[in-house]
């Protein structure tokens, strides 16, 4: 069987999140390479992203009071049209050409979906933790990707920049996993030894169609 879907992730797959963890070193009032120097050494450690809060807020962090205040101030942490990768339309279009539906799912809020139409992004399908009720890594989550792309596993592959989220429980669920190396996950992760259980390994969107072209279900 060869691949027909392919489904992504949003964060630092799609999106470039420099720009909204910025805004976030801006209302802590956090100088922002510090923040980013934090933010990476909390996943290098293989914490919670949220942890980075802690090193700046030890006493407690409400980060969903947080963020309802930044919207009261016209200050939104969703990422929208300009924060896309530079490579993220054109893969999706080539993709598109050569054949494949297309799918984008990921962990997000239920805005997510509204956000990635508006910016232009085009996919058969668009699914968001919040919507589904169940987030990656569940086997569930990715149940519910085979689900909404009409299709066996064996010829779905998930495209992530996170082995723990998305390559090793897409390599589980019985599809295609692409590891993406970029961003602060795919930096630290590239380190580690699981990154071998990926069945392909990209550092750009730039390589996945041709990557992609007449590959068949792994074995």
């Amino acid at each position: 069987m060869r691949i027909r879907v392919v489904v992504f992730d949003v964060g630092e797959t799609l999106v470039d999140e420099g720009r909204l963890w910025d805004g976030w070193a801006d209302h802590l009032g956090v100088p922002r390479h510090e923040f980013r120097s934090a933010l990476e050494d909390v996943i290098a450690k293989g914490q919670h992203h949220h942890r980075v809060f802690d090193r700046f807020r030890p006493q407690g962090f409400d980060i969903e009071a947080a963020r309802r205040d930044r919207a009261g101030r016209g200050d939104s942490d969703l990422f929208g049209a300009s924060d896309l990768y530079a490579d993220a339309v054109p893969c999706l279009a080539t993709l598109r050409e050569l054949g494949f539906r297309i799918g984008i799912a990921a962990n997000q809020p239920a805005a997510a979906e509204t956000a990635l139409r508006t910016a232009g992004l085009d996919a058969d399908f668009f699914a968001t933790s919040a919507v589904w009720g169940v987030a990656k890594p569940s086997p569930a989550f990715f149940l519910k990707v085979i689900e909404a792309a009409g299709a066996p596993a064996g010829v779905i592959a998930y495209v992530g920049d996170r082995l723990d989220n998305d390559v090793l429980p897409a390599r589980d669920a019985g599809m295609t996993a692409v590891f993406l190396e970029r961003g602060p996950w795919g930096r630290a992760h590239a380190k580690r030894s699981e990154v071998s259980l990926a069945h392909l390994r990209l550092r750009s969107l730039a390589e996945l169609p041709e990557a992609l072209a007449g590959r068949h279900a792994p074995d």
